[in-house]
């Protein structure tokens, strides 16, 4: 396999959803295409009656790839270190983790009905003792999924094999490897010409040529996923609603779409896909293009154009920079679209292509005033604890920066821990979605549909719409 993601980390805090697709590690809680919850390490789980403890049952025989047994103890003290970590574990309200007649307890300090779905986060995944070493960092990666690291090159290369010792059925598939491939182009010729079984990360151009290779198919699959702009809404261009609407006119999404995407449909209308139906308002006005009533609307916040065409307020220009990454290779090429959209209502954009760990760190030290990025809303199968951590009122890494809302902070609580009924929690997730389309503390510019270029040797190929496995384990070789 080929693809744009490097390998920056073991530890699952930062890059663990690279070794759940490759099926070297599992969580507790697996999720199947539809986002909805299944068994995984844990093979049943329930709840008390009022919401404070949670039991996790563990599959009787799973082991990990050096021979240890998945136990209760490890489970519990893995759990620990994840928690100790930035993550998703955080935003639970959890007093204690630990072991207990052979099972996981936790106990929580408030109810908090998605727990179930925090463990089925990557960063949550369940490794062995001996992958960490005396500090508790990620050192190796051991997991108990049905294929082991043979050998591992960071940041390009992992090469794996079928672990003997799953306790599930046998992978028809002996050894995967998966090389990172930094330039689309390249990326199509190895699919292309055979040196690659299975290409990801294919760019509008390279799907349509591949169309008509003999060797390969094409399989695509729309995401639960939103291509977005951070805005640091400390910024003064950037701190009032008035201005990122005005900025919001000025994006012709429905163009770049067509245009760059092949793919009109995925223009955003709105922050959330349709792939995601419970959150998704089909009723909301949608984000429209309209570059009179954006040049008004700059006007009437006090932004005038300078002699060389671009916006001014008083000594302040309108001059942004704006960083996006390679990674998913239609992400430089909207920031150059969106450059020349915004040139025609007089804001000067600069477009920086470098490491997508770039963004995480402007939005640490403060430097970021806008980020290109896609996001993934069902990491976490119930998308409320992305949200939550998203939305937080400190901000967070690939959510809001320099942005809050107490009204929105206390309807995402209110989700998280009352059990409310079905129109009450629509009723919140529509006001939730009103208000982000409202504020646009972050600027929706396209949904997203995966593709990837697949050898016709291989069979029971399959993409995952939750983005979270490569189904490695579905495929096998067709009969020569």
């Amino acid at each position: 396999m080929v693809g744009p993601w490097e390998i920056h980390s073991l530890d699952p805090a930062s890059n663990g959803v690279f070794f759940t697709r490759l099926q070297v590690a599992e969580t507790l809680v697996e999720v199947d295409g539809k986002g909805s919850l299944l068994p995984g390490l844990a093979s049943a789980w329930s709840v008390s009656e009022d919401g404070l403890q949670w039991r996790f049952t563990l599959r009787p025989h799973a082991h990990f790839h050096d021979g240890t047994e998945v136990s209760a103890e490890q489970v519990a003290w893995a759990l620990q270190q994840a928690r100790g970590k930035p993550g998703v574990l955080q935003s639970a309200p959890i007093a204690v983790m630990e072991a207990r007649d052979g099972a996981l307890l936790v106990t929580l300090h408030e109810p908090f009905a998605p727990l179930a779905a925090v463990l089925a986060h990557p960063s949550t995944q369940i490794l062995a003792r001996a992958a960490y070493d005396d500090r508790g960092q990620v050192i190796r990666v051991i997991g108990s999924g049905p294929y082991q690291i043979a050998q591992l090159q960071q940041p390009q290369r992992v090469e794996t094999i079928r672990f003997d010792g799953w306790d599930g059925p046998k992978p028809a598939i002996e050894q995967v490897s998966y090389l990172t491939v930094g330039r689309a182009e390249s990326r199509t010729l190895m699919a292309e010409s055979g040196q690659a079984d299975i290409a990801w990360g294919l760019d509008p151009v390279s799907i349509r040529r591949l169309q008509q290779a003999p060797r390969v198919s094409i399989a695509s699959v729309t995401l639960p996923r939103t291509i977005q702009l951070k805005l640091n809404g400390a910024d003064p261009r950037l701190s009032e609603p008035a201005v990122r609407r005005a900025l919001s006119l000025a994006t012709d999404r429905v163009g770049m779409a067509t245009a760059l995407l092949r793919d009109p449909e995925m223009a955003a209308t709105q922050l959330f896909p349709p792939s995601l139906r419970e959150w998704h308002q089909p009723g909301l006005s949608p984000l429209a293009y309209d570059v009179k009533a954006a040049q008004a609307a700059f006007a009437a916040a006090g932004w005038q154009p300078g002699s060389d065409g671009v916006l001014q307020r008083g000594d302040e220009r309108f001059a942004l920079t704006l960083r996006t990454f390679p990674d998913r290779p239609e992400l430089p090429l909207l920031a150059t679209a969106l450059q020349a959209q915004w040139k025609a209502v007089g804001v000067d954009l600069k477009v920086a292509v470098g490491n997508s760990s770039e963004i995480p760190a402007g939005h640490q030290d403060g430097t970021l005033q806008l980020g290109l990025y896609a996001r993934n809303y069902a990491l976490v199968p119930d998308p409320l604890v992305t949200l939550m951590g998203d939305l937080a009122p400190g901000g967070s890494d690939w959510g809001v920066m320099h942005w809050q809302s107490a009204a929105l902070t206390n309807q995402l609580a209110r989700l998280g821990r009352d059990k409310l009924p079905t129109d009450e929690a629509a009723a919140l997730r529509l006001n939730i979605a009103t208000h982000l389309q409202q504020e646009l503390p972050l600027l929706p510019i396209a949904w997203y549909r995966q593709s990837a270029a697949v050898s016709r040797d291989l069979k029971g190929f399959e993409l995952d719409p939750q983005e979270r496995s490569y189904y490695l384990t579905r495929l096998s070789w067709g009969q020569p």
